[in-house]
């Protein structure tokens, strides 16, 4: 078995002091750029890979941002393999970080050990939470001392935190009025559990106020939820479960309001596969405008939020936060809009 190349086997190799390889990998400019390039050359043909561990370990800092999911029977693989909003958020996450030269790991977490355990062992330098977790999870990130960043977060602890939201009251308004605006009176809601999820709360409290401002009364049957729990995952199949509830309800329901293009995708496909046609049976809107929206048939009006931004946006507020640190929590709310396709038409 070869030797491995250490530090001194390059210093001798560029014949520079151990301490001038180390500051060229570290950047720190006090090293003169041929000397610069004369460590990087004989880096590349020693193969010699630093041993970013310790380096990290002897900085306290790592460089390494951890992204967070409420776990899912026991694995975060099903929230990545259904849907396409993280995938779009991890990749804004992603392009930032790379660009600031931060590496991020991607992890589920199940409870309040977990958690705890694999923070400490990762010598993480700050956190990104996705989503919705369990109070006792919240009150425990208070114990880890490192910058955290919340995404589609609305509890109390927006006041402790960083976070980065949407106004997705506005969305459920937007959606809705569309189709008061076209003339449905009967418009079904589709969440997934508004006692639990604010983000759907949020929505619902939108698909109201128009509703509201239409004189049109509100009608709890209109009213469907899949019920999921802080574990939970929008499925496609949860949207069409939903679809055939709406197909045996007695509400001459003829426009659909969903939380996520994930439902609205599957109730179609339920709509569809009973002999039902979209628009011209039902009127269907989504929420978010992931990327399929454009190549189903029909293609999905739906409300925008720029994904891809806000998994930029979240990322750089940590990255701020770790390199300047401060006390002060701090929120942003990224615009949304509707995008009017072929899944609605005038009734």
């Amino acid at each position: 078995m070869s030797k491995k190349t250490t530090i001194r086997d390059v210093a001798k190799y560029a014949d520079v002091s151990p301490a001038t390889v180390s500051y060229v990998l570290n950047g720190v400019k006090k090293v003169s750029e041929e000397t610069k390039l004369r460590v990087l050359q004989a880096i590349g043909e020693l193969n010699y890979y630093p041993d970013f561990t310790a380096i990290s370990l002897s900085k306290r800092k790592s460089n390494l941002i951890g992204i967070v999911f409420s776990l899912i029977d026991n694995s975060f693989a099903e929230v990545m393999r259904e849907n396409p909003y993280y995938n779009e958020m991890i990749s804004g996450i992603e392009i930032v970080a790379r660009k600031k030269n931060f590496d991020i790991l991607i992890t589920g977490i199940g409870n309040i050990e977990e958690y705890r355990s694999w923070v400490k062992k990762r010598n993480l330098d700050g956190l990104l939470f996705l989503g919705l977790f369990p109070p006792k999870l919240y009150n425990e990130m208070k114990k880890i001392d490192i910058p955290i960043v919340l995404i589609d977060t609305y509890e109390e602890y927006t006041n402790v935190y960083k976070n980065v939201n949407i106004n997705d009251e506005l969305g459920g308004y937007l959606a809705t009025k569309h189709l008061v605006d076209l003339g449905h009176r009967n418009i079904a809601f589709v969440a997934t559990n508004i006692k639990v999820s604010l983000v759907d709360e949020r929505r619902f409290q939108g698909y109201k106020r128009a509703l509201n401002e239409a004189k049109i009364p509100f009608n709890n049957n209109l009213f469907f939820e899949t019920l999921l729990n802080f574990e939970g995952a929008i499925t496609f199949e949860s949207g069409y479960k939903i679809g055939e509830q709406i197909l045996e309800s007695r509400e001459n329901i003829t426009a659909i309001v969903t939380i996520s293009d994930i439902y609205a995708i599957g109730i179609i496909n339920a709509l569809q596969k009973h002999g039902k046609r979209v628009p011209e049976d039902y009127s269907v809107v989504g929420f978010d405008d992931i990327s399929m929206c454009n190549y189903i048939l029909p293609s999905l009006t739906t409300v925008k939020q720029d994904i891809f931004n806000k998994g930029e946006e979240a990322a750089k507020m940590l990255i701020d936060a770790i390199e300047i640190p401060s006390s002060k929590p701090k929120s942003i709310e990224l615009p949304v809009k509707l995008i009017v396709r072929d899944s609605t038409k005038p009734l």
